[in-house]
């Protein structure tokens, strides 16, 4: 099972939140007081317990003392004022505090407002018995049903009951084996996910971008966030991990240059199909599939999937299977490749009739946004090869790297800001697969989660031979790796994006794919805002996504611990 990293209580050893200060088991502080507030009421700057901890960013004042007790004694045996009369004199001089640090500036925005609440739960296998069944054969496909929104927002409490892998309603932020409820979701009806390709944070929205519209322009529109991780390496893997929560096998990550099944495809834990290949089995669903059963509608955008000449398919485009992929490589008559459009790598989709009504190209998405009705509910937007951001030109004398990309976004994002749909309760998503693998900014760094994927060969450094070029790294998820920030980026913010150069994964840790960035544009977000509170990749958006819209968490999608997207990401009224 997948899990993520988390500090415990010293008392009780219960898990606490980076920014948690008493424990909710115990009621244990962590770290001491000030050494001017223990000063003030007259206790020493420790824990209940008396042992010492690490201090924290409070200042000390000069002279200060402190004792073992509520009570202190001087040299002379003389003891000090009682706790009540001590903590009145504290409130009035915090009180005079805060009427002077209001009148000197203004509040900041400074972290997550929302309250972060930890929940203690047995492993997940207690809670999803299916998950130690990592030999048995995948069960028939769910049927993902939409949960009828509460009346009133739910309170959370800390629980050590096994947690369910399904959001509690829509519009409820639940976050699957011990993550915050953080109450109700803005009531956001349709999402336009844009998916770019091979390029990382810095060179997307650093100072230097070279794609202006989208690190100006766009960045001044909506909130960047800043500690955004590809799941792993290979732009196909990440695809699949957004639509899916699947990880790679060692095909994916090579973009599969065989279009084959995914053998024996039996289920695993975490939802995973096991084996290797490319195309999943009907068991295995994609976020499509779950709005369908929802009685919701998606569409997967895909440009130039109908340019690949006479009897060639227009919509739902995909090699046969199994046979070589003839579309692994783009052209200047058909920039098209089978690997940017990962949803014809699940046979749901490709094995349904609606499959030529959803995978479509992206001159539909014009008349589509006409109406809201017309509108999906998920449009998986995909830029062909010349509009992707990918350095690799697919035609002469056509813009490639960043500048076609920011020239793609520069016709598309307005459509999408001018049609009722988005109007109405619109969610724009920008982000890359992954970022580049090699070269001068190559970079492997991830966040999140803390075991390699299981179709992925222990030990190994990923995939060879013919299937693929080698990457740097053990395979599997990743160790946190921030970047270190600084001034000047867009925006209100904690911490500013900043430069970091490209982060190779330590030695024996799981490589990642990279910090590649995510940019949302909704009324629901501040404009020019960038958050810093949290680590999120490719698994905490398809997550955030099925929350949006009331559905059950797919593949690492219900990982236990998965940070998602709460308050203080839905941040237009902080």
């Amino acid at each position: 099972m997948r899990t993520f990293r988390a500090s415990c209580c010293e008392e009780c050893q219960s898990p606490l939140a980076h920014d948690q200060r008493y424990c909710v088991e115990c009621g244990e502080r962590r770290g001491p007081l000030g050494h001017a507030i223990a000063a003030l009421i007259g206790v020493a700057p420790q824990s209940r317990l008396g042992r010492s901890r690490p201090a924290e960013d409070e200042p000390s004042a000069p002279g200060a003392t402190g004792a073992e007790d509520s009570y202190s004694a001087d040299s002379s045996g003389k003891t000090s004022p009682s706790p009540p009369v001590l903590a009145v004199a504290v409130m009035a001089v915090l009180a005079f505090g805060v009427l002077v640090g209001s009148a000197a500036s203004p509040i900041q925005d400074s972290g997550a407002v929302a309250p972060i609440v930890v929940a203690v739960s047995p492993a997940a296998t207690a809670a999803n018995p299916s998950l130690a069944a990592s030999a048995a054969p995948l069960p028939p496909p769910a049927t993902a049903e939409a949960t009828p929104a509460p009346t009133e927002p739910a309170t959370t409490t800390p629980s050590t009951k096994p947690p369910s892998s399904k959001p509690t309603g829509a519009g409820k932020n639940s976050q699957p084996g011990g993550g915050s409820t953080t109450g109700p979701l803005p009531p956001i009806s349709h999402v336009f996910e844009i998916v770019l390709s091979d390029q990382g944070f810095n060179a997307a929205f650093g100072p230097s971008s070279q794609a202006t519209y989208l690190s100006k322009t766009l960045t001044a529109q909506g909130e960047l966030l800043d500690n955004y991780y590809a799941a792993t390496g290979g732009e196909l893997a990440n695809e699949i991990a957004l639509i899916s929560g699947q990880g790679p096998t060692p095909q994916t990550a090579a973009n599969c240059p065989l279009y084959t099944a995914v053998t024996p495809g039996t289920a695993g834990p975490g939802g995973q199909a096991l084996g290797a290949g490319c195309v999943y089995p009907k068991q295995v669903l994609t976020i499509g599939d779950q709005l369908a059963a929802a009685h919701k509608t998606w569409k997967a955008y895909v440009e130039a999937i109908g340019s690949g000449g006479p009897g060639q398919p227009t919509t739902c485009r995909h090699p046969a299977l199994p046979s070589a992929d003839a579309d692994q490589t783009p052209s200047p008559e058909d920039p098209y490749v089978s690997w940017r459009d990962p949803f014809v790598y699940f046979q749901s989709v490709t094995g349904d009739p609606t499959c030529a009504s959803s995978v479509v190209g992206l001159d539909q998405l014009t008349p589509d946004l006409k109406t809201a009705s017309a509108t999906p509910s998920l449009s998986y937007i995909v830029p062909d090869r010349c509009h992707d951001g990918s350095e690799e030109p697919c035609a002469a004398g056509q813009a490639s790297g960043l500048a076609g990309a920011d020239g793609f976004l520069s016709n598309i994002v307005p459509q999408i800001e001018s049609s009722p749909a988005y109007k109405a309760g619109g969610l724009i998503v920008i982000t890359f697969d992954q970022a580049p693998q090699s070269g001068p900014g190559a970079d492997a760094s991830g966040c999140c989660m803390t075991s390699a994927f299981p179709n992925l060969p222990t030990g190994a450094t990923g995939p060879t031979g013919a299937t693929g070029p080698t990457t740097t790294g053990t395979p599997g998820t990743t160790t946190s790796t921030l970047a270190t920030t600084t001034a000047g980026a867009p925006g209100t913010t904690t911490g500013a994006p900043g430069t970091a150069s490209a982060s190779e994964p330590a030695s024996g840790t799981p490589a990642g794919g990279g910090r590649v960035g995510l940019l949302l544009i909704s009324k629901y977000v501040k404009p020019a805002s960038v958050n810093v509170t949290g680590e999120y990749d490719h698994f905490s958006l398809l997550a955030s996504i099925e929350n949006l819209f009331g559905l059950s968490h797919l593949g690492y999608a219900g990982a236990q611990g998965l940070l998602m997207f709460d308050a203080s990401v839905y941040n237009a009224n902080r």
